[in-house]
């Protein structure tokens, strides 16, 4: 359902009510962690009668504000998010990395806790997943899993994925690589034999692999893109786009899969090509965005202004719509 915002029937709080009402949430480490930054992102749980939510407290100018963000008790499945095959596909690698990506907002979270899922379901395997909050509560099935939660469970997420490679996990989600320390040591645990999921907030393929390489000093980019071309598996892109009535939300699709073509591409500092390789990679379940926004335009549930506003090449976008 696409986000608007409604007037509820209910009376104004005071900015008084508000903060007292809010700070009666927090354990005393949280409350002492508002206080000192004024901000504050976790998971709030209220049990089986109200629900578990992401949530933002934040100071402005009025006084303190909240967001609460309802996250589904049950872990969503595959079938139930319309993923194409080929998204599953990539949790059947033994070792490797696949990276989820898209702005904020674009549900690489739910697609990620699906993937959890889905390994949690068919592999017998030690899994380690690093949030910052959890979101998703996996049990075990098949797999067993560790949810580590940073700032909770530990210090950041460098600290943890150093940690992870002595924990004997055979797969490593990771929430966000956000830093370098974090980036290099998810590489290095793919390329040691470790399947690692992560999540980047970039737009699409080729902005991922330039944004991986971009954390890293100018003289190690070579040996990083080395490593990258042999261990990445691949990339799903992805944003939600309002419908043509405004009610809810569409999923489109950018998927690379990395072929020795591919890798040699990337190894080689050739990446502006991924476009046109990516074209003829159909038949391996490769998409570009624009080829699923333009799909979701013929179909008639996004409109052409959308499309337009989210395409990568507007211009190629345009011409495929007869514009």
């Amino acid at each position: 359902r696409a986000a608007k915002l409604t007037v509820m029937d209910r009376p104004v709080l005071s900015p008084n009510e508000t903060e007292q009402a809010l700070l009666a949430m927090l354990d005393d480490g949280r409350r002492a962690q508002f206080l000192e930054h004024r901000d504050l992102d976790f998971c709030y749980d209220g049990g089986e009668g109200l629900g578990r939510f992401r949530t933002n407290f934040l100071s402005e100018q009025a006084g303190m504000d909240a967001v609460f963000r309802l996250i589904d008790t049950e872990v969503p499945l595959f079938e139930k998010l319309g993923l194409p095959k080929r998204v599953e596909q990539f949790t059947e690698y033994s070792q490797g990395m696949v990276l989820i990506t898209g702005p904020k907002g674009s549900g690489k979270t739910t697609t990620l806790a699906a993937m959890v899922d889905l390994l949690n379901r068919t592999r017998t395997e030690h899994i380690i997943v690093i949030e910052d909050p959890i979101e998703f509560v996996h049990k075990n099935k098949k797999a067993h899993i560790n949810q580590r939660e940073v700032g909770t469970h530990t210090k950041s997420f460098g600290n943890a994925m150093r940690a992870a490679l002595r924990e004997a996990p055979d797969i490593i989600v990771v929430g966000e690589m956000r830093d370098l320390e974090t980036t290099s040591l998810a590489i290095s645990a793919a390329e040691t034999g470790h399947l690692v999921l992560a999540t980047l907030h970039t737009p699409d393929a080729l902005r991922t692999i330039g944004r991986v390489l971009d954390v890293f000093p100018p003289k190690e980019q070579g040996q990083i893109r080395a490593m990258l071309s042999e261990s990445l598996r691949g990339i799903v892109s992805q944003q939600l786009v309002p419908t043509v009535d405004g009610n809810s939300l569409e999923l489109a699709l950018e998927i690379l899969v990395n072929t020795p073509a591919i890798g040699n591409m990337i190894r080689e500092d050739r990446t502006f090509q991924l476009r046109g390789m990516m074209q003829t990679g159909r038949k391996l379940g490769m998409i570009l965005l624009d080829d699923s926004l333009v799909r979701l335009v013929n179909e008639g549930r996004i409109s052409k202004e959308e499309a337009f506003s989210r395409a990568t090449e507007e211009e190629y976008v345009r011409k495929e719509l007869g514009e």
